[in-house]
């Protein structure tokens, strides 16, 4: 395979001065007395995101410290493949590939990175460290050309698999990931179970038992109630899934022209999907939130993103995975997750062997909680290596 190729991002000046021109001249839809965020984006946050983003966000401040990250492109099965390569620093670092979702980037990962990597630095374990590799998902940031192949979670996860062996070299390693890439992550475990020592998950995909047997036997009143929930996101938070899933291209026609736009479609789910009670800021700084938009209208892969929804659900694969995997799984279930199976359910499709519910946090835990994801990670792969 090619050797990988370095990677700096440096965005032109000309793109950033563009989108503060664009931003000027947004124009915004009304919004219904009292209407709040019930309908969507509430219009006065997303005026006074899309304010801060056009007068005070540095984009130059957040490209400087993503770049402080090794960063490379390798060729893998016909498009280039960016990723994250960070070196651990310990008597015997175990790979770890981490994968991101949607709307989030390889940017939810900065301030887990270096505790991964380099536990002592944190009050750690040296012998906790682990050497991480850290893709942008095909399509997604900057694993991304004009006209290149759209990828379902199975094309992704071979991506990943050749990735981490033929390219890296690794022989063995973890995974770990929320959202689409606990998908990846589940499906590179059945593909290559020979290759994976563990499988780490902050999102878990499993449904009730099809055997006819009691779906609830088993299941503990905290498990009912989170059940409840997840049925409140299935009836007023999947809207987005159908348009992403069916007609991506004529979404994209509006988001990837107004970066306002592509603000509110991205921010509500931060919002809607996080442990933050309604306050979005409660749990992501302005900087945050904008620089994985920023990301998105850089690259423009707001089309290319979305298209991933519409090849699963036209692949017929939407939903808990429909073979077992093998190797052994751990699975942090926060607290404001959108979907939170019972143990029992997701016994049926994996080895559990570590099973953590936890004190706070929610979609994007890296970013929320980072500090607990991270002891997570480590406690569950300890007994691996």
């Amino acid at each position: 395979m090619p050797a990988p190729r370095p990677f700096t991002v440096a965005v032109p000046d000309a793109v950033l001065t563009d989108l503060r021109e664009r931003l000027a001249r947004a124009r915004f839809p009304d919004e219904p007395p009292g209407a709040g965020w019930q309908f969507g984006s509430e219009l006065g946050y997303v005026k006074a995101l899309t304010t801060y983003w056009r007068e005070r966000y540095d984009w130059r401040r957040w490209e400087a410290e993503l770049n402080r990250f090794r960063q490379f492109t390798a060729p893998v099965a016909g498009i280039d493949v960016h990723f994250i390569h960070e070196e651990g620093r310990g008597p015997k670092p175990m790979p770890l590939l981490l994968s991101h979702g949607w709307p989030a980037s390889v940017w939810e990962f900065h301030s887990i990175l270096p505790m991964l990597t380099d536990p002592a630095r944190f009050g750690g374990d040296p012998k906790d460290a682990f050497t991480v590799v850290a893709p942008s998902l095909p399509g997604y940031g900057f694993s991304f050309a004009p006209g290149q192949p759209r990828f379902g979670v199975p094309e992704i996860a071979d991506v990943f698999g050749s990735l981490m062996t033929d390219t890296l070299g690794y022989a063995r390693y973890g995974a770990q990931g929320g959202d689409w890439g606990a998908a990846a992550s589940t499906q590179l475990a059945m593909l290559a179970p020979e290759r994976l020592v563990g499988i780490h998950l902050n999102f878990v995909l499993a449904g009730p038992p099809q055997d006819g047997s009691d779906p609830f036997e088993g299941v503990t009143p905290e498990e009912r109630a989170a059940l409840a929930a997840t049925e409140g996101f299935e009836s007023e938070e999947t809207g987005y899934q159908r348009i992403q899933g069916t007609r991506p291209q004529t979404l994209a026609y509006g988001l990837n022209d107004s970066p306002a736009g592509l603000a509110g479609w991205i921010v509500e789910k931060f919002r809607a999907w996080s442990d933050c009670k309604g306050h979005v800021e409660s749990r992501f700084t302005k900087d945050e939130l904008l620089t994985h938009i920023t990301i998105y209208w850089v690259t423009q892969t707001i089309n290319s993103s979305t298209r991933l929804y519409c090849e699963t659900m036209r692949g017929g694969r939407w939903g808990m995975t429909q073979h077992c995997v093998t190797v052994p799984t751990g699975c942090a279930i926060f607290p404001g997750e959108m979907i939170q199976p019972p143990r029992r359910w997701a016994e049926r499709y994996y080895p559990i062997r570590r099973w953590t519910r936890m004190a706070s946090g929610g979609h994007f835990a890296a970013l929320e909680e980072p500090d607990a994801l991270v002891d997570e990670i480590r406690a569950f792969f300890r007994e691996l290596r």
